[in-house]
């Protein structure tokens, strides 16, 4: 670890927050592959920015060709994954804008450190469980992974040959087998705003 570092204060929050005229938070969607994270994040991305408010999209794949293109699908590296989307999520979050992230993130441990990281900092953490049964997610399978996890051509793929640990008390708890990314990303919006992160609230 660096010691030949100092640490540069500049703006607040709350001087971010004024100038902004925006909360920041994250919101954490979590969920098996093909569970609809990624859609749903596009979907409430889209949503949020039309209603001229700041959000940035972190998606578990696109990722990867950047930030974590040097992590495999070890436990290790999805906990190192998993740490340094925490840390970039927050950064946004601070900034005053709304991070959406979309990881599988299957370790309990690891999404409560990110809660903890935003915590620590005075920041929301939205947890948002997007909840699918495992067969509704095979017969999806638009990448084929499950497919190749079947087969064991993929080693150590979460759901069949690595666990998940699905999220006890989630802000947000929500079946895309039962609504559409439409009607998910709106919960998610209706949330927000009820907790007075994003205007509308009465």
């Amino acid at each position: 670890m660096a010691t030949n570092i100092t640490w540069h204060h500049n703006l607040t929050y709350k001087e971010r927050q004024n100038l902004r005229k925006q909360d920041g938070c994250t919101i954490w969607l979590t969920g098996l592959s093909a569970s609809g994270k990624s859609t749903i994040a596009c979907a409430l991305e889209q949503l949020l920015l039309q209603n001229n408010i700041a959000a940035y999209r972190l998606d578990g794949d696109n990722v990867r060709f950047g930030l974590n293109k040097d992590l495999g699908f070890s436990e290790k590296d999805r906990n190192e994954n998993i740490r340094r989307i925490s840390e970039v999520s927050k950064l946004f979050a601070d900034s005053c804008t709304i991070s959406i992230t979309s990881f599988i993130s299957p370790y309990r441990t690891d999404r409560e450190k990110a809660r903890e990281l935003h915590k620590e900092s005075g920041l929301k953490f939205i947890e948002v469980f997007v909840d699918v049964p495992l067969e509704v997610a095979e017969q999806r399978d638009p990448k084929g992974l499950y497919k190749k996890a079947r087969e064991g051509v993929i080693k150590e793929f979460t759901g069949i040959s690595a666990p998940y640990e699905a999220p006890e008390n989630p802000e947000i708890h929500m079946r895309t087998d039962l609504k559409s990314i439409e009607e998910c990303a709106a919960e998610i919006f209706a949330f927000l705003s009820r907790e007075k992160i994003i205007p509308g609230s009465d």
